[in-house]
Formats: C-alpha cells, sequence, structure tokens
C-alpha cells in the first residue's frame, strides 16, 4: 500500500503536469494521466485517483479550482464518482446530484483558466 507520502509526491506530479498540458490535450483521461506519469500496473488508475483526491483536498484548503477537474472518464467525459463524493465533502459542489455536472463544468472552467500562464 502506498503511503500518504508516495500519495502527495504524485499528487505534486499530477499538479504539474496537468498545468502544463496545452489546454487543447485537456481534459485528459486517467488512464491518460497515469501514461503521462509513467505509471506501470498494478493499481495505476487507483493511484492517479488518490493523488488527485489529495490535490482536491489542497486545493479545497486554498482556496484554488480543482486541478483535479481536468481528468476524465473516458466513458462519459466526466470525472468518476469519487470526484463528486470529496468535491460535495469538501463544500465546493452542491449535495444535490442533479447539480452536479453544471457544477463540474464551472469547476472545469475555473480550473483551466487559473492555471500558471505559460510564456
Amino acid at each position: 500500500m502506498a503511503s500518504s507520502t508516495d500519495a502527495q509526491l504524485l499528487a505534486t506530479q499530477v499538479r504539474r503536469l496537468l498545468e502544463a498540458a496545452p489546454a487543447a490535450t485537456l481534459p485528459m483521461t486517467y488512464q491518460q494521466l497515469a501514461e503521462a506519469l509513467g505509471l506501470t500496473p498494478p493499481r495505476t488508475i487507483q493511484r492517479v485517483a488518490q493523488a488527485l483526491e489529495a490535490s482536491m483536498r489542497e486545493d479545497a484548503e486554498r482556496g484554488r479550482p480543482f486541478i483535479a477537474a481536468l481528468v476524465v472518464s473516458r466513458r462519459d467525459g466526466l470525472p468518476a464518482q469519487g470526484f463528486f463524493e470529496l468535491a460535495v465533502a469538501l463544500g465546493r459542489l452542491p449535495a444535490e446530484p442533479a447539480r452536479h455536472v453544471e457544477a463540474y463544468r464551472e469547476e472545469y472552467r475555473r480550473a483551466l483558466a487559473e492555471r500558471p500562464s505559460r510564456a
């Protein structure tokens, strides 16, 4: 099992990668992110999810948009259910599931807009 230090280290790598990615390559799927990070099985998607959750907690603490909003499932183009559950728990998304997609799209726009500019 990965330690919390490993998850935090991976979360830092995830943030750097998503901040530097060209806007045209976003959103990125969980699998694309795992590949870009050079992760190999087992548990690649689980490790990506844990890193994204760590980044969400950090973003919530610092009042930033969720960089994790830039990562989606290839099935439906939305983040996994865990994203929505944690976003609600962190007070960022409304509790009503019917409002999740609209609120997520706004979070996505904010995360994309507030990435550091690349000169």
